[in-house]
């Protein structure tokens, strides 16, 4: 409940200041830009630790101190006065705090500015309140140069308060939930909200009063992902029962659907065209349209089946889930009709996995019986044979060939597998590889703790050479196939307030009754019940005694992308993404206040700054004012603005070309544009064809239908054009002959000049 003022320059006899008088704790403290100026607000009491803040100041009639506590209160502090030394709020404890006895003028023993504030007592000048009943102060920023206190409440509003008139300028809800994190850009315009609990991160321009940027990820645990063909794409679905799209470049999540009442175990993307499978516990399989963004399809059974395994073949014809049911049997559907198939029966426990065949042609399906099974699509036998495993399975993946899979088994062992002879080629024993991290009621070392470690998902490389595992740890770990050795091993955290990332046990944190964090202390701290999440998806009860606060670092899923460049991972960490290109694939758009249509309409116009303005357009991506840009580039600078264009934005700027082709008249322009970036970037594209394959398949797209269009447009006006080239050979013919008739004029011109001129000649004789 009190605020320490520190010094960084060594004063002899000096203690820190203690600001009392707070009925709550102290959050942190700030600076005025002219440095004069010390504000801080309280911290919650159960994590309260002394704000250690420097202040060298040589004026302290000028010194201000504001102080805001948790409950609200907003308090002004200034230099006692002589007259006012009787004052009953101070900021010293006693006066042995301020000076030591027999102590005079206090000395400097450094270099740095004089330390006068040595001298200083402060009293409370004002008391201000946010009147908010109910609420209590959660987080909050400082910007100097405006002067604004920016504060988050527990209710999710958000306020502006001017210092030190303490006038509100704004104030707006963002959130359901608290926030716990506020930050402010330079230029004081911007602000950046999070609410840890909703994952949500929210930009708010609060001068116009509109969302910059609203970015939301998942509720609860991100359970499974999935690559689009074209890699450009992530599709995740968690335990909010929510399935999102992601960019795979720009990290941003572009959509989302709601449709599911649980959560969603498994999600694939269709081989081919625009369509997401998804996977839940509320026992539908349903099919999302990334065009018009709905859900078109949903399966069902006849009876109630928790699915927890998906799988759709190479042609998107059929679909297949599996879990927990009565039989433990594999549906199929069509997508067509949507209709129920065929069952497959013959597993004695739930379906943990399943997977098609590059070709489509085999089905193999893992279960907790500790065997897996392959079926034949298309020509099945009533009979299967079934791999015998020597533990539950928990996931498989096909070689991209089909002849291999990889199945991970509850003991830790990933063992590989020919399909045709049904013969185990190799044994990867992985759990000491994917042990490592200290649990808070560990009591063995980490290095020995490998119960339960096990992979719960796996993938194989573009190429097949490699396997990629991860599961119950804060490691994920890169096989050789062939050898099944381990190449190399990624730690996905180090956030230490998730279980299992320590390697050692910290004794800082230990005490007579064992460790801090298990230790329950809920009623004696005020704002602990605040501060834990008791909530659990899709229960509004349970046995507190035995949940678990503190998430487990772990890896749900993992995928490799159909390009091999890069892999992704679902974990408690949210979307992880590694990449072995150089470039950054996150572009958070630099988002700055000066990127507006005004000074994007001046760089164009009166800087005429053509790439410039066009590369701010992108990153507003407003389409009427990038076509405004576009559209306003002179011909013969666009040869420079290809060579000059980052390879940042070469992705967008070919995709709206290629929307230009299919809408815009100016074709000539168009292909200005196209020939010119294909000419400095070619080397590029040519090494990520791979990556661009949608934009190519665009761009030929509204070429071919210009073509399409003007040979259309030939073949109905052939008649005209003939018309149109014979008046311009009967308008050529005229221009030569008129063109003849003024030579010839000219000539007898010529000709009577000689003659007159002759006979002048002939007179003067």
């Amino acid at each position: 409940m009190t605020a320490r003022l520190y010094t960084l320059y060594p004063v002899e006899g000096y203690r820190p200041r203690t600001f009392a008088g707070h009925r709550d704790a102290v959050l942190a403290a700030y600076f005025s830009q002219d440095h004069k100026t010390v504000r801080s607000v309280d911290r919650p009491l159960s994590r309260a630790k002394p704000s250690q803040k420097s202040l060298s100041l040589t004026d302290p009639d000028r010194m201000q101190i504001y102080t805001v506590s948790r409950d609200g209160a907003v308090f002004t502090w200034a230099k006692k006065e002589d007259d006012n030394e009787d004052s009953d709020d101070s900021s010293d404890e006693d006066e042995a705090e301020r000076l030591p006895l027999g102590a005079g003028p206090l000395a400097s023993t450094s270099s740095g500015p004089d330390n006068t504030i040595a001298h200083t007592r402060w009293g409370i000048q004002q008391r201000h309140y946010f009147m908010r009943v109910g609420t209590k102060v959660v987080s909050t920023t400082w910007h100097a140069a405006s002067n604004l206190l920016i504060v988050g409440f527990s209710d999710g509003v958000f306020g502006l308060w001017e210092m030190p008139s303490f006038t509100n300028v704004h104030t707006l809800s963002v959130s359901q939930e608290k926030i716990t994190s506020v930050a402010v850009n330079p230029s004081g315009e911007w602000l950046a909200f999070g609410a840890s609990k909703l994952g949500q991160l929210l930009v708010w321009e609060w001068q116009s009063e509109s969302y910059i940027l609203k970015q939301q990820g998942h509720y609860f645990d991100m359970n499974t992902l999935s690559y689009s063909a074209d890699g450009q794409q992530v599709a995740t679905g968690g335990d909010d029962g929510k399935v999102k799209i992601w960019n795979a470049t720009s990290g941003f999540c572009f959509v989302t659907f709601e449709d599911h009442a649980s959560a969603v175990t498994a999600v694939e993307f269709a081989k081919q065209g625009q369509v997401v499978f998804s996977a839940s516990l509320d026992g539908t399989v349903r099919a999302f349209d990334l065009i018009r963004y709905r859900n078109f399809r949903t399966f069902t059974t006849p009876s109630p089946v928790q699915f927890n395994s998906l799988a759709v073949d190479p042609s998107g014809e059929i679909v297949c889930a599996g879990g927990t049911g009565d039989g433990f049997e594999i549906y199929m559907w069509s997508t067509q009709t949507g209709k129920l198939i065929d069952l497959l029966a013959g597993h004695e426990g739930p379906v943990s996995a399943l997977a098609f065949s590059p070709l489509g042609d085999r089905l193999v399906s893992a279960s907790w019986d500790k065997s897996i099974r392959v079926w034949d699509t298309y020509g099945r036998s009533t009979a299967v044979e079934p791999f015998p495993l020597k533990a539950d399975a928990l996931a498989l993946a096909f070689r991209p060939d089909g002849k291999e899979i990889a199945v991970s088994t509850l003991d830790g062992q990933i063992s590989l597998w020919n399909v045709v002879d049904g013969v185990q080629r190799t044994l990867i024993e992985g759990r000491k590889d994917i042990s490592g991290g200290r649990k808070v009621d560990d009591r063995v070392t980490a290095a020995n703790n490998s119960s339960g470690k096990a992979f719960n998902s796996l993938s194989y490389t573009a190429d097949g050479s490699c396997i990629l595992a991860g599961g119950n740890s804060k490691h994920v770990c890169l096989y050789d196939a062939r050898d099944g050795v381990l190449l190399r091993r990624f730690q996905i955290s180090q956030n230490l307030s998730l279980d299992g990332t320590q390697e050692f046990l910290d004794s800082r944190n230990l005490t007579e009754s064992g460790p801090r964090e298990l230790v329950d202390d809920r009623g004696e701290l005020s704002d602990l019940e605040d501060r834990i999440d008791k909530s659990l998806p899709g229960a509004k009860g349970g046995d507190l005694s035995r949940r678990k606060y503190r998430p487990e670092a772990r890896t749900k899923s993992v995928k490799f992308s159909p390009t091999g460049r890069s892999w992704a991972a679902a974990s408690t960490e949210g979307l992880l993404i590694y990449s072995l290109d150089d470039s950054i694939t996150f572009d958070p758009f630099e988002l700055d206040v000066d990127i507006t249509p005004a000074t994007i309409l001046e760089t164009l116009h009166e800087e005429r700054h053509y790439l410039k303005a066009l590369v701010m357009a992108l990153r507003l991506n407003e389409r009427p004012l990038l076509q405004t840009v576009y559209e306003s580039i002179p011909p013969s600078a666009i040869a420079l603005l290809a060579r000059q264009l980052p390879v940042t934005y070469l992705e967008p700027v070919l995709r709206f070309l290629g929307v230009q082709l299919e809408k815009s008249p100016h074709v000539e322009f168009h292909l200005v544009w196209i020939s010119s970036l294909f000419a400095a970037h070619g080397k590029h594209l040519r090494l990520h064809s791979t990556q661009h394959a949608a934009i190519f398949r665009g761009l030929q797209k509204g070429l071919t239908d210009v073509q399409e269009s003007i040979v259309k447009l030939s073949d109905e006006n052939s008649f005209s054009l003939e018309f149109i080239l014979d008046q311009q050979r009967t308008r050529q013919l005229a221009d030569e002959a008129e063109m003849a008739n003024q030579v010839l004029g000219l000539a007898e011109d010529q000709d009577s000049r000689l003659q007159t001129s002759e006979r002048r000649m002939q007179i003067e004789l």
